[in-house]
């Protein structure tokens, strides 16, 4: 193999809700290599949602294997990988065991909605005892949710890391046992990678980047650590958290397989990785992420937003470990390609993802029909763990093709229920949203998210977006191409090929008429599933 070329090259292992890829990439973000792999999904229950982190980590160390082995079949050799970045799945919770490395049970997906007694508790409490928020004084009742929002930008839901591992301990003997023992170890998706590349329980790295830490209801939104008020709230022991590392800096080395060796050089959840991929750095550009949910980030530069419209204040990036961080306001759609996934596998509607198109290009409009998706609630901006899936409008003229477009209409509605929030937070009106994710190649439903938005969409022609956000964090942790991650003009060169632009063509009044129907069916669907504080 001495005749393969040395280049230099930049990998990003991308592990996302129903895939893990890992992408090589150049120092233009041209696709030199990459391989995918879908794991398994369980549901064992009504609204559960469950990842067995072992499986995700096979297929991780599977798809480095098979892009090193395609980046030799292009004659490039798998020593031109220099660093390489993870990005993932945020709040989906895994807990292992501190002396074997191994799982303590499944990781419940973010999108998973068992824990809505849990919100129900913590809500009480609020309610009735508070959070102390300085020594001796507590804050409660309405007081007390702002006190929360004030610390981790965060309200109480189903959504959130903290949540889903108080359920853990309480709910699986296992995990309780092992946690009373001070054996367990909590992390996110990016946490249990970065410590089994780096060797797990023989040495492996037990760290969290702030971008996922600022999805547990446990950090300190401005300080970027974690927080003992927090910790005392939701009755953990700091013993089981990961150290807090920012997004772009060598952490570790891997310890095994074709990349021994190799350092570990970004971490990043997979949302603000599309935001910085998308070269989002500017205060007021925003981006939205399309995939099995949604995920619309608007940058607010080195400022916290708090939001009064139900959107979240989240870290976007820290570009090194000294440096401040970037922050963002979030929207974020429990549902959104994991609808067209309900229609492929559930109801046989289409044979695959992308048939949605062709089904939905046969009707002009959805006949009345208005879908909304809540099948683990609502989340931005309404916030309701009690809302359920509904469809509305169904008549005997109904077809298939209605309910495919209406499906992709409730994307459209739902995004622009994001933005209008954002615009009363913000005081000023998008004018073009930027757009990545599987999703977004089809043209159907870009048309339709442009005709039912108002706005502009611009869907670049290179859309692994989430990828390439923490390939050049990795890249800049290591000084590649002259790569710095705070200084937005080194990846000026980085992904510069050509976007296309979908422009709406509905009327104003017929978009009016169109939204205010939703909004009628939204509300239809909330308060569904009563919930107990017990």
């Amino acid at each position: 193999m001495s005749d393969l070329r040395l280049g230099k090259f930049v990998g990003s292992l991308d592990c996302g809700t129903t895939s893990v890829r890992f992408i090589v990439f150049d120092q233009y973000a041209n696709i030199i290599a990459q391989h995918q792999l879908e794991f398994p999904q369980y549901y064992p229950a009504p609204g559960w949602h469950e990842h067995d982190a072992n499986e995700i980590q096979e297929a991780s160390n599977q798809c480095i294997v098979e892009a090193c082995r395609k980046l030799e079949r292009a004659q490039w050799a798998k020593e031109s990988i220099r660093v390489i970045g993870v990005t993932n799945q945020r709040e989906t919770t895994v807990v292992w065991s501190r002396s074997t490395g191994r799982p303590l049970c499944r990781a419940i997906v973010w999108t998973d909605s068992r824990t809505k007694n849990v919100v129900a508790h913590f809500e009480k409490t609020l309610t009735t005892t508070g959070i102390e928020f300085e020594s001796g004084q507590f804050r409660k009742g309405v007081d007390g949710v702002e006190a929360l929002r004030e610390i981790t930008g965060l309200g109480l839901s189903t959504y959130f890391s903290a949540i889903k591992l108080r359920w853990m301990i309480d709910n699986n003997e296992n995990v309780k046992k092992e946690y009373e023992a001070n054996d367990l170890l909590f992390g996110t998706v990016e946490s249990w990678i970065a410590y089994n590349l780096t060797g797990g329980a023989n040495g492996g790295i037990h760290v969290s980047d702030v971008t996922n830490a600022s999805r547990t209801l446990l950090m300190n939104l401005r300080t970027l650590q974690w927080d003992d008020r927090l910790l005392a709230f939701f009755g953990f022991r700091p013993s089981i958290l990961p150290k807090l590392v920012s997004s772009s800096e060598v952490y570790g080395h891997i310890a095994s397989g074709p990349l021994k060796g190799i350092p570990i050089g970004g971490l990043i959840g997979d949302q603000q990785g599309a935001l910085v991929g998308n070269k989002c750095f500017g205060q007021g550009e925003a981006k939205c992420t399309y995939g099995t949910g949604a995920f619309l980030l608007f940058c607010s530069g080195n400022d916290i937003v708090s939001s009064s419209h139900g959107l979240l204040s989240t870290v976007a990036y820290q570009p090194g470990p000294d440096s401040s961080p970037v922050y963002a306001v979030e929207g974020s759609i429990a549902v959104a390609g994991g609808a067209i996934k309900w229609l492929r596998d559930s109801l046989g509607f289409i044979k695959s993802a992308e048939e949605i198109n062709t089904l939905a290009a046969s009707v002009p409009d959805t006949g009345g029909v208005y879908f909304v998706p809540a099948f683990s609630g609502l989340l931005a901006p309404y916030w309701d763990p009690e809302a359920a899936g509904l469809l509305i409008g169904l008549s005997a003229y109904t077809t298939p093709g209605h309910i495919a477009r209406a499906t992709m209409e409730a994307n459209a509605f739902q995004t622009r229920a994001i933005l209008e929030s954002m615009k009363l937070d913000s005081k000023t009106d998008l004018k073009h949203l930027k757009v990545d994710g599987g999703m977004t190649n089809g043209e159907v439903c870009m048309e339709v998210l442009a005709d039912v938005g108002g706005f502009e969409v611009v869907r670049p022609e290179m859309r692994e977006s989430t990828a390439l956000g923490s390939a050049l964090l990795a890249g800049a942790a290591i000084h590649l191409f002259g790569w710095n991650s705070s200084d937005p003009c080194t990846f000026t060169q980085v992904n510069t090929k050509g976007s296309k632009t979908f422009l709406p063509r509905l009327s104003d009044e017929q978009r009016k008429s169109r939204w205010l129907a939703w909004l009628r069916a939204v509300e239809r669907s909330k308060g569904w599933e009563k919930t107990s504080d017990e």
